[in-house]
């Protein structure tokens, strides 16, 4: 079916509503705008759905929400029926067969722990939990329609939803999840996209996003939904009566926060330190406003500022252009207030509080320093491992875990404490897999994961980044270094002179649409086909080519298998510690090209840096 045909469909289709109609006859005979929101179903991929909000097949809306509901529906009923009724009957307690276990059936696969008689996080086992689905959801436009429709299907399924009253961060739904029991997790969100996006990402019972296979599986389930009329719905009051449709109870924010206060090394520190720091901190609009205040209000961190024309939830984001954290721009109210109250620290979350940003005075200038995401990361990580090992609570099967676009410093200090460091393919959710992956099979344990785009976390309570914990542990880390008399501008020039001056830099190619689509393939290919001997002058010493599983040793020409998962990764390893890649990103119609290199001093690295940027470039041509 071509898109005009698509288009006409939905406007004689007596399923869509009015609302939707309305918005498509505002179109007519625009044979672009029918082309953009029709030529294909706004894809599912590996983590969820993404796109910009309004009607059609090829845009983020209560149908294409729904459907991606459904499927996922789909999947969860089929994989809770492989399970035994015996092996249920063991996992809820029930000592006879008969109705009882029917209950214990019921219960185990469509939520709710009440039949059984246990409390909820004693009703799972290792992998699937009690089968419900916890849901969040952001400050974005249409966010808590979304959730709710997605509830709302989930019920007409038999699954029970557990709804966050109100907006909360995306990590909060992988501690949650976690805590109820649940088989998978939802959260509508777009991150740190331009206001008129919104998204839908899957977690499963272990925290993490969903990965491979799992992944394809809720794909395919997914794209089998042919027509819009297949899908399940009910209303929201029917479901509530039914007991299918629950708030998630403020009990679980008090268990968050105690399980993030757990995590500090130095609490005594901390606590004589807090009081004479000032932080200047801004939600950009989105949902880290009360978790951040909270966490740091109960470490005792008291001259905490917030931006006020950035504190309220706002769909619009009107004071910024892109809500990204890793943008200089988002930071300039936040930057302006620094400067009025003497600010030590400059905090900046992403509106799903998965991200943190960070600036910190620079003793030495009197200027604001910022930090990208491999610094702030590095910082904590360093932090945090010589603790423990000054506490001796370092274990010798210790890890750390990060993705192959990030940093190499980290690879360096954890050759000096002694840990195994993991690289992942691009993505949190393959770090969250990691960790279930160290529970199952008892190899390592968890100490520390981050990648390059502003994410980390710190503890196994949840499975995915979390800015709340980074803020957590960034400020007491600034509290340690400030009880010695340093700030984290010094520190960081320490980490520099002990372990190398390394610097990393990201550049973007934004191609929107289906021409843009195809463009970036295009460029993936070319640059695929052939493989430089050198890029910015330095020579091409390995190649990495993730969708093909190869690794070709440029100077042997040895070829051998990556043994990872496939993705649409190219990287280069380059002589003197340099290192690029290339990848379309996931979730936004850009192409990215990671740079890293090592230099000698400051100076020289920052040099490094620009010409390999130039060279990098030069490869989208």
């Amino acid at each position: 079916m071509s898109a005009q045909e698509k288009y006409e469909e939905w406007l004689a289709n007596p399923y869509f509503d009015e609302g939707m109609k309305a918005e498509l006859k505002c179109i007519e005979g625009d044979d672009v705008q029918i082309e953009d929101r029709f030529y294909r179903d706004l894809e599912f991929g590996t983590g969820g759905l993404r796109g910009v909000i309004g009607a059609g097949t090829n845009r983020m809306n209560i149908y294409t929400v729904r459907k991606a509901t459904q499927g996922l529906a789909n999947y969860i009923l089929k994989e809770t029926g492989r399970e035994s009724e015996s092996a249920v009957q063991e996992s809820c307690g029930a000592a006879e067969a008969g109705d009882g276990a029917e209950v214990c059936i019921r219960t185990k696969f469509w939520g709710g722990a009440e039949a059984c008689g246990s409390a909820s996080r004693n009703c799972r086992d290792a992998e699937e939990g009690c089968a419900g689905v916890a849901i969040a959801y952001d400050s974005r436009h249409m966010s808590k329609e979304f959730a709710d429709e997605a509830a709302c299907c989930l019920a007409a399924n038999g699954i029970t939803a557990w709804v966050f009253p109100s907006l909360r961060p995306t990590p909060m739904l992988s501690f949650a999840l976690r805590e109820l029991g649940c088989t998978a997790g939802i959260v509508v969100t777009a991150s740190h996209n331009p206001p008129e996006y919104n998204g839908y990402k899957v977690y499963w019972a272990d925290g993490a996003q969903i990965t491979a296979p799992r992944d394809r599986e809720i794909i395919r389930e997914v794209n089998a939904i042919t027509d819009y009329a297949q899908v399940k719905t009910m209303e929201k009051a029917e479901a509530e009566k039914q007991g299918l449709y629950r708030l998630i109870g403020a009990e679980i924010d008090d268990r968050y926060m105690e399980e993030l206060k757990k995590l500090v090394l130095e609490p005594d520190i901390v606590r004589a330190e807090a009081k004479k720091l000032k932080i200047v901190y801004t939600p950009l609009h989105g949902t880290g406003n009360l978790p951040v205040r909270r966490i740091l209000k109960e470490l005792g961190f008291e001259q905490v500022y917030v931006v006020k024309e950035q504190e309220l939830p706002d769909g619009d984001f009107p004071t910024v252009s892109y809500p990204n954290p890793e943008d200089p721009n988002a930071f300039a109210l936040a930057l302006k207030l620094a400067e009025e109250v003497d600010a030590d620290l400059v905090l900046a979350t992403d509106p799903d509080a998965d991200r943190l940003g960070t600036y910190a005075k620079d003793p030495a200038t009197g200027e604001y320093m910022s930090f990208t995401g491999n610094m702030s990361g590095m910082l904590i990580m360093e932090y945090r491992l010589s603790r423990l090992k000054a506490q001796g609570r370092l274990p010798e099967n210790g890890a750390v875990v990060t993705t192959i676009v990030s940093g190499k410093m980290s690879k360096t200090i954890a050759a000096a404490y002694g840990v195994r460091r993991i690289e992942t393919l691009t993505g949190f959710k393959y770090i969250g897999e990691q960790i279930k992956f160290f529970e199952q099979e008892h190899t390592f344990e968890y100490l520390f994961g981050y990648e390059e785009s502003y994410g980390c976390l710190v503890g196994t309570y949840a499975r995915d980044k979390d800015a709340v914990s980074a803020v957590m542990a960034l400020c007491e880390a600034a509290a340690w270094y400030h009880y010695h008399g340093l700030t984290l501008c010094d520190q960081m020039r320490n980490l520099y002179h002990i372990y190398g001056y390394y610097r990393e830099g990201l550049c973007t190619v934004t191609l929107k649409g289906q021409d843009g689509a195809r463009k970036i393939k295009a460029i993936m290919e070319n640059v695929r086909a052939s493989v430089p001997e050198k890029i910015g002058g330095a020579h091409v010493t390995q190649f990495r080519d993730y969708r093909e599983n190869l690794v070709l040793d440029c100077g042997t020409g040895v070829r051998t298998a990556l043994g990872l998962p496939k993705s649409d990764v190219l990287y280069f390893e380059l002589e003197g510690g340099a290192w690029c890649c290339v990848r379309p990103s996931g979730t936004e119609p850009k192409i990215k090209f990671y740079i890293g290199v090592v230099g000698s001093d400051e100076d020289d690295a920052a040099e490094k840096l620009k010409n390999m940027t130039a060279a990098v470039q030069k490869l989208a041509e």
